[in-house]
């Protein structure tokens, strides 16, 4: 009998996606990661966190109704050094991090998958919506889940595809509310628990607040600078800190301004905010580094489709090589897209398969408009 361990989270997919191996015969041994002290987060109970005690308590609840043994890890220490500071370094380099992605590589398919080894489990599996096909016993390929609307396949890019053949994704092939139904069918307690939303250590309370209670006040001082137009150069204005702000924002600017104005570009090393109409986020191309490849390496100038953030449909673009290595290039946009953001993640699919992907950077022509004098983070 294969055994496998079920990365639960107390959600009623990870949930169902341990009760169908229960079904198909697996031996399943049911773990939660304890990642976070969440008693320094605002978390309304019962409105979709993840991994919280009142999580663990409902992933124990369900692995005890189906009869298989539970485990929780201690992850805190991986989880603040993995997940934690990236997520807060990101944001004083005037990024916006994508901390799931972050997770997923180093607590499930890296801590997880150790102690997968360690349990002697043949198999791990999660409640992501993706799917793995298996054409044969060489051949594996991460490709979308059934249900389009919540495919996390974006969130799963940084695996390795080595070890695509240890992992299962049982929910993958159904859709959302078949999950709910198969749930409330064999009486699991989380059949109508919410979704799980947003980033979940910072809870109720906004990005800018945890980032500064993270680091020191002469840090984020550090961080102000002036807003400026990206039509005439002009300051506009003090901001308050680049943390406040991310590619695409045109609330809470605090500006008084009769036009309504846009998060164009973030400068980390002057702190220089930029602000433009809605026609200035429209960029052609990107630099994307640190690739990682799962399935086949993309051709030189290839046409792919390209996802920039996981809600975004994704667009057809051409990929070219900056390196030998294969793990930086310029991705130019048939239709230029709107609001690209640098630290989110740039996902490359060929049809329904996930080729890989890498973090965004900036667009070169874009920083050539910038007027002589303005300090330019490098590429």
């Amino acid at each position: 009998m294969k055994r496998v361990l079920v990365a639960m989270s107390g959600g009623v997919d990870s949930s169902v996606a341990a009760a169908l191996l229960v079904e198909q015969g697996y031996q399943v041994i049911g773990a939660t990661m304890q990642v976070w002290d969440y008693s320094e987060c605002e978390l309304t109970p019962g409105q979709g966190t993840c991994c919280s005690s009142l999580d663990v308590e409902d992933a124990r609840s369900v692995a005890n109704k189906l009869g298989i043994p539970f485990y929780v890890i201690n992850c805190e220490q991986e989880f603040a050094e993995k997940v934690i500071n990236p997520f807060v370094e990101s944001y004083i380099k005037g990024e916006t991090p994508l901390p799931c992605s972050h997770c997923n590589t180093f607590l499930k398919f890296d801590h997880l998958v150790e102690k997968m080894k360690e349990l002697d489990c043949d198999f791990i599996a999660t409640g992501h919506y993706a799917q793995i096909n298996r054409a044969d016993n060489e051949t594996y390929k991460l490709v979308l889940s059934q249900d389009s609307w919540k495919d996390q396949s974006y969130f799963l890019f940084t695996l390795s595809g080595q070890l695509l053949p240890k992992i299962l994704f049982p929910v993958g092939g159904y859709d959302k509310t078949e999950v709910r139904k198969m749930a409330e069918a064999r009486g699991l307690c989380v059949a109508k628990k919410p979704d799980s939303t947003g980033i979940c250590f910072v809870g109720n309370g906004d990005y800018s607040a945890f980032v500064e209670s993270q680091i020191s006040h002469q840090t984020h001082k550090l961080s102000i600078g002036e807003f400026k137009r990206i039509t005439n150069k002009k300051s506009m204005g003090q901001h308050k800190g680049i943390h406040h702000y991310t590619v695409g924002q045109s609330r809470g600017l605090g500006l008084s301004h009769h036009e309504k104005l846009f998060v164009v570009y973030i400068n980390p090393v002057s702190k220089t905010v930029w602000l433009g109409d809605e026609k200035d986020l429209y960029w052609g191309k990107m630099i994307v580094t640190q690739i990682n490849w799962i399935g086949r390496e993309v051709k030189d100038s290839e046409k792919i489709i390209v996802k920039i953030r996981s809600t975004h449909k994704g667009a057809e673009a051409y990929l070219t090589y900056l390196d030998d290595k294969l793990d930086k290039a310029l991705i130019q946009f048939i239709e230029p897209q709107r609001a690209i953001t640098p630290g989110q993640a740039a996902v490359f699919y060929y049809g329904q398969e996930l080729l890989g992907g890498g973090w965004i950077s900036l667009d070169p022509s874009f920083l050539d408009k910038l007027k002589e004098g303005e300090e330019l983070c490098q590429i």
